[in-house]
């Protein structure tokens, strides 16, 4: 008899979605899909507003990056007004984003998945949270608090306030930094650096434990596709799109990112509302390629700090850098990357000058804005009519890019560690696992503590459950 297994929330991610398992009369994985949930309306929502409105409505897309919504979005609304920002209003956005970055990083890293790689896959479900981390790693858990604590300062000394500061504005940024401020930003440096570099080198000393996980967890041939600079290093806020293949050889490069709709279609499926961009010349959904910290690591010349690019040279030496499990070593090399990048841009006379904004009317129609949020590329493509209002929206969350890679993952754990029908908690946090390794970020949050809730209905080829089981 076919059975259908069923992990609905799938958690500690941020956002609602489940996954469901599909097995054989053998009880073999016949098919398996990540579930997403819950709908955004803000491409529909926002017709008929101000253009200049678009950072904060967009902020509001999600209380864990609105930093990132902001950045894209002021940038379409700087194409819109076809305007030049000044090069500190524009340092000074790259300093927030750089914040975010690390501060959304650790939360990935220490809140949510920490759990499995110090506790193991196996640990019992009551001790996977953070508290189970404060208990058996009390440092860590300090640790990962501090590092987000300082992304998250830096964030509201520059706009006021840690979650949808208004500060970034059409044309840059709507207040130039202060001696004060900037001081007490580099005092945060070296502590923020020490500290990401003591737990990079204990994940790397304790990877290779997770060796089957290494090999499944999404670890197949895929493209990967991020933004570098012009000396094709790594570039979080500005730059141009590069793809790659599974072996690094670089298959696009150069593209300005206002044509980013010739090489990325978006397709949809009836299964989930999150969308499923592929690279067009390849069609759907053949054209997989995956973002965020792990692409951005495989598609780069270098990273351009000291510290990071040599912790890239080593993470390049492995055998293995198709895996999603490299997700985490990624988040925490630029962590590194992110505070000595803040350091050069903090050490620089010019980020104190008082021309941090251009002012225009509109100047064109269509807008279109790209950088790197944590978990990966984030498009916002705007038009307005005549007058400014909005007229029309598309975002391709940075999420979204992954959603084919991730579905396929979710089959490949599956598959391999699913047999004969037998599941178990174990079997079942790893299928969740590769999920986490992709830090999906879904608009709003789900956490668990203690029993996490979880629902398992075995179901006969009728659609009646015949059996099950609740966590």
């Amino acid at each position: 008899m076919s059975q259908r297994i069923v992990i609905d929330p799938v958690t500690r991610i941020e956002g609602h979605a489940k996954i469901t398992i599909q097995l054989s009369d053998g009880g073999e994985v016949e098919d398996a899909h990540l579930h997403i949930t819950q709908i955004r309306g803000f491409e529909k929502f926002v017709e008929g507003r101000p253009f200049h409105e678009m950072p904060s409505l967009m902020a509001r897309i999600c209380g864990i990056c609105p930093v990132s919504h902001l950045m894209a979005s002021a940038k379409a609304c700087d194409a819109l007004m076809a305007v030049r920002v000044p090069r500190t209003g524009t340092n000074l956005r790259r300093l927030m984003n750089l914040a975010q970055i690390a501060q959304s990083h650790a939360l990935s890293f220490f809140y949510l998945s920490a759990p499995d790689l110090l506790l193991g896959m196996d640990a019992p479900p009551i001790k996977r949270n953070l508290f189970g981390i404060a208990e058996a790693n009390p440092q860590m858990a300090r640790d990962g608090v501090r590092i987000r604590s300082i992304g998250q300062q830096i964030i509201e000394m520059l706009g006021g306030k840690r979650i949808h500061p208004a500060w970034v504005v059409p044309g840059g940024v709507n207040e130039p930094l202060t001696a004060e401020k900037r001081d007490k930003m580099l005092a945060m440096m070296p502590e923020g650096l020490e500290l990401a570099l003591r737990w990079l080198d204990w994940f790397k000393g304790i990877h290779e434990q997770f060796h089957e996980e290494i090999a499944t967890f999404a670890s197949f041939p895929t493209m990967f596709m991020g933004l570098v600079d012009k000396q094709g290093n790594l570039e979080m806020y500005d730059g141009y799109l590069r793809f790659v293949d599974a072996d690094g050889k670089i298959v696009v490069d150069d593209v300005p990112p206002e044509e980013y709709a010739t090489y990325i279609g978006e397709a949809v499926e009836p299964y989930s509302y999150l969308k499923s961009p592929y690279y067009k010349p390849l069609g759907y959904p053949g054209g997989l390629y995956r973002v965020g910290p792990l692409a951005r690591l495989n598609l780069v010349n270098a990273c351009g700090t000291p510290l990071a690019n040599r912790e890239l040279t080593q993470f390049r030496a492995r055998a293995n850098t198709r895996s999603s499990f490299y997700f985490h070593i990624a988040r925490l090399i630029e962590i590194v990357y992110s505070f000595e990048k803040m350091q050069q841009l903090l050490d620089d006379p010019e980020i104190l000058s008082k021309q941090v904004r251009a002012y225009a009317a509109p100047n064109s129609l269509e807008g279109i804005g790209v950088s790197e949020a944590p978990r990966g590329t984030l498009i916002h493509h705007y038009k307005i009519n005549e007058s400014g209002a909005m007229v029309h929206a598309n975002l391709i969350i940075a999420t979204g890019h992954n959603n084919i890679a991730m579905n396929r993952g979710v089959m490949q754990v599956a598959r391999h560690f699913i047999k004969d029908g037998q599941v178990n908690d174990g079997i079942l946090n790893r299928v969740e696992a590769v999920i986490r390794a992709y830090d999906p970020c879904l608009s709003c949050s789900t956490h668990a503590i203690g029993h996490m809730p979880l629902l398992i209905e075995v179901v006969d080829p009728k659609g009646a459950v015949v059996a099950e089981v609740k966590r």
